[in-house]
């Protein structure tokens, strides 16, 4: 059961439905203290249903200084110092759409907190308040981050490292069509199948070897004028059976119709709607888009939850049921 919200919350909701959940599971994304004054927080909610997880989706957490303000997206990935590193060198920080706050580390971060928590149910008992805070999230997706500064492989200002743009093997390039390419060849060999692929000789050309960085501009403009003699969509096809680790780069609405993803049945159609499909994938269960949409058969769900059918005629009288 979800209290109604924007973004993280009902993504959060929609994975577990998406994966079967049926199970004793509230979600709230009022600021903290909200839900208490209301009547419907974790202590009032577990004493009619000791078993049940509290899902609690809040940008700052439920305490320190910044739990009863206001934010955004934007707001909680820039102190989690993931909004820094993204961007061109010497331009300010980009924010990556709503994504990393939002949805990774957001919603995501609530189901698989849910799921723990269900998990954990089953030997305990006892359900739990899970606090997911979207700034917890961004802190957790930059372990990697870190984990390279300390080991010494990520000391550059922004756009000045492998994976941030820095590398001219691992950033997008503008096409004759003026659509672009994803390049992705960190590896060596990897590198060496781009090159090949696109003629170029890096011997007699005199080019910088691949992580010479200090030439990384030479070798930035060699490539970008290679690119720039076909359109995306011939680079495409050229480089789709190798492992040049080259690929188009679609709009959200092309991706449906790439043949890997429409092979892979990676969208659905819902309501009129082309939609990305559940993920994970199972071998034994999977995963079903839409269970509780418009489509959704509200008698079979309510018995499922032990819920009378004169009852149900009282709760949609009263506003509860839609």
């Amino acid at each position: 059961m979800e209290m109604a919200g924007l973004a993280p919350g009902p993504f959060g909701g929609m994975v577990l439905a998406d994966l079967g959940a049926e199970a004793d599971v509230f979600v709230e994304g009022f600021r903290p203290g909200v839900a208490e004054r209301l009547g419907i927080g974790p202590e009032d909610l577990m004493a009619e249903n000791p078993r049940l997880i509290y899902g609690r989706m809040t940008g700052w957490g439920q305490d320190g200084p910044l739990a009863p303000r206001a934010g955004h997206d934007i707001n909680y990935i820039a102190l989690a110092g993931a909004l820094e590193p993204i961007g061109r060198a010497g331009e300010r920080p980009h924010a990556p759409l709503n994504l990393l706050g939002d949805f990774a580390g957001g919603g995501l971060l609530l189901a698989l907190g849910g799921c723990a928590a269900l998990v954990e149910r089953e030997r305990s008992g006892q359900g739990q308040v899970v606090d997911a805070a979207m700034v917890d999230g961004a802190n957790l997706m930059m372990s990697f981050v870190h984990g390279m500064h300390a080991a010494g492989l990520w000391g550059g200002d922004r756009g000045e490292n492998v994976l941030d743009g820095g590398a001219p093997f691992y950033d997008t390039y503008e096409c004759a069509d003026g659509r672009y390419v994803a390049v992705g060849c960190v590896e060596p060999q990897f590198y060496a199948e781009l090159l090949a692929m696109l003629e170029i000789d890096e011997v007699a050309e005199q080019l910088p070897s691949q992580l010479d960085m200090a030439r990384w501009g030479e070798l930035r403009d060699r490539l970008a004028t290679s690119f720039k003699e076909r359109t995306r969509d011939e680079w495409a096809e050229l480089f789709a059976d190798s492992d040049a680790c080259v690929t188009p780069v679609l709009s959200p609405w092309e991706a449906a119709e790439h043949p890997h993803n429409r092979q892979r049945q990676a969208f659905v159609e819902l309501d009129g709607l082309i939609q990305p499909a559940p993920a994970p994938r199972f071998g034994r269960t999977p995963a079903v888009a839409g269970r509780f949409g418009p489509a959704a058969d509200p008698e079979r769900i309510l018995a499922d939850w032990g819920i009378a059918p004169e009852r149900e005629g009282e709760l949609r009288s009263s506003g509860a049921l839609g």
